[in-house]
Formats: structure tokens, sequence, C-alpha cells
């Protein structure tokens, strides 16, 4: 990993701060789960997520999680077929841009599980979804995640659509 999860939550801190919002020393918590990892198992009670996978050098995937997207969290990404967007999916579809080949539905969540490390940002849920959905956009912008959004909306990295 590349990136220091504990100063993006500084620099979080500042933008929240300029958004008019003040973040408790102990309303973002951060949960590192380093390669081979297992999924978590649920989030804890009144509390929402931001979670990162990567890959070496390569931010995979930023997304969110209100209270109430156990699954979101805990299992669709491991799996292809769940969701209409999933890590497994872009995986199995574009893994060669990361220099991953050969991933199918069968040993994806595997490889996942086995090769990428994974964030959780854990926000308390009393912070409302206008604080997740920044955190989330922050990080986004901040890490360049190689699977977000649609094909057709990715921009490359030199400046032009993927």
């Amino acid at each position: 990993m590349t990136w220091n999860p504990d100063l993006l939550l500084e620099d979080f801190r500042r933008v929240a701060s300029m958004a008019g919002v003040s973040l408790a020393l102990n309303a973002i918590a951060i949960e590192r789960c380093p390669a081979p990892h297992v999924p978590p198992r649920g989030l804890p009670p009144g509390t929402m997520a931001v979670y990162i996978f990567s890959f070496g050098p390569h931010v995979l995937k930023v997304g969110k999680v209100g209270p109430n997207s156990a699954a979101r969290y805990t299992a669709q990404h491991y799996n292809a077929g769940s969701a209409k967007s999933t890590l497994a999916a872009s995986l199995i579809k574009h893994g060669e841009r990361i220099g991953v080949a050969g991933l199918n539905e069968t040993n994806v969540a595997g490889w996942i599980r086995e090769h990428t490390d994974r964030v959780n940002f854990i926000l308390d849920a009393s912070l409302g979804v206008h604080v997740l959905n920044l955190l989330e956009a922050f990080l986004q912008c901040r890490l360049r995640p190689e699977f977000e959004g649609f094909a057709s909306q990715r921009i490359d990295r030199e400046g032009g659509q993927a």
C-alpha cells in the first residue's frame, strides 16, 4: 500500500471542517485488513463505512455503505454476480489493467481475499449521510481507484477517457 490511511483521515478532517462539519477524534475509526484478509462479518451497530480495496500500488475500489447495507459491506464485492457493480466483476473483466489475468467467477473471491489489502473507515452513523458521501468523494478524488464508476465515466491517468 503506497498511501497512509492516518494521513488521509487527517486531511479529511480539514476538508470536513471547511464544509462546516466538526468531527470528534473518535468519530471515525480506521480498520486495516492487510492481505490475506477475511471479509468483515458486519458493521458495528450505529455505524456506516467507506472501504478501500488495494493491490500493491493500485487502489482498486472505494465504496461506501450506510448502516443498513450489510451485504454490500461484507460479501458483494467478492462475488461477481451479486450486484450491479462489484470489485469481483471489474477484476474479471479488466484485471489485465493491473497485471492480473485468468480470474473468473470461481476463483475471484479467493484472489481478492489473498491478494488485496482492505481498509475500512468506520463512521458513527450520527454524522449523517452527507459526511459519508463527502468521505467517499474525497477518497475517490485523492486515490483515483482503477475500478470506479462505469468505464464510460472513467478518466485514464493521462486525462483522457478510459
